[in-house]
């Protein structure tokens, strides 16, 4: 089917009460199990291609881009194409001709005011191409080998009344809130603040975003979902999926020198990880 956009699954979720699944693929193995894990669902997906995923093939976004387009058209439920992670003008620009309807630019590293003239002049422009963004305000931590940040810590969280002023004047579409999740986690312990989600989704009119999804337990997840996320980014969890898998197949057979039998069995894991996701999000 035609490829979907993001700003109308996630218009859509949001409406519901309830959460698209977002994905971050780095190899055409990651594409195929996240569109073969939605359909076995039969829920719509969004694959997402992270600035860093771009550095890994050699700074080329089309060759995965061109790749997630026609595995998106050819799917059995609908998919989006979101360039995640952006802090490059350069790749903003590139986001249009490469199939991507929204982008996530990430100024959130930066002092307040800086973040917001830089995402407000990245709105802007994505605006007039048509693209759907998403920014972020606080800072999950994890990104780039970084540690989490404490969840006191200056920043760590997002604030309501900081966050109403930064999406009025931002004109953001959604809004990736830190609530006690962070990047790269291996292991799902992490506690969300759900009075602090509360208050930010009373005080905003867009879509939230939870970002670190995969060290944040079921329940956690649910609850999230209940409070008023309609995205809810995956990364780490399809990264855990096909590595243990690789690992244990060549632990296995050490013989083996054709790389389909272990990416097979790698791929096929991040498509279990996907459908299990995607079902604890739709879970009442």
């Amino acid at each position: 089917m035609p490829l979907a956009t993001t700003g109308e699954l996630i218009t859509r979720a949001a409406a519901a009460r309830s959460a698209v699944a977002a994905f971050n693929v780095i190899t055409l193995e990651h594409v195929e199990a996240v569109i073969a894990g939605a359909e076995s669902v039969g829920a719509p997906v969004v694959l997402q291609v992270s600035e860093n995923a771009v550095k890994f093939r050699y700074g080329r976004l089309l060759p995965l881009a061109r790749a997630a387009v026609a595995a998106a058209e050819r799917a059995a439920v609908p998919v989006a194409l979101h360039l995640d992670h952006i802090q490059s003008d350069d790749l903003l620009r590139q986001a249009p001709a490469a199939g991507f309807s929204s982008v996530m630019y990430d100024a959130a590293r930066l002092p307040y005011a800086d973040n917001l003239a830089a995402t407000k002049a990245a709105v802007d422009w994505a605006h007039a191409q048509g693209l759907w963004i998403e920014a972020e305000l606080g800072r999950l931590g994890g990104k780039n080998g970084e540690p989490p940040l404490d969840a006191h810590a200056p920043g760590a969280r997002t604030d309501p009344a900081e966050a109403h002023a930064f999406v009025t004047d931002s004109g953001v579409d959604a809004l990736a809130v830190a609530i006690g999740s962070s990047h790269a986690m291996t292991t799902r312990t992490a506690t969300l603040d759900h009075d602090l989600l509360k208050r930010l989704s009373a005080g905003l009119d867009i879509p939230l975003v939870l970002h670190g999804s995969s060290g944040v337990p079921d329940g956690e997840l649910r609850a999230a979902v209940a409070g008023g996320i309609a995205k809810v980014n995956v990364g780490t969890a399809l990264n855990i999926a096909m590595t243990t898998a690789i690992r244990e197949f060549l632990a296995t057979h050490p013989e083996a020198v054709d790389s389909r039998k272990y990416l097979s069995v790698g791929r096929e894991a991040m498509v279990q990880t996907v459908a299990r996701t995607i079902r604890v999000l739709s879970a009442p």
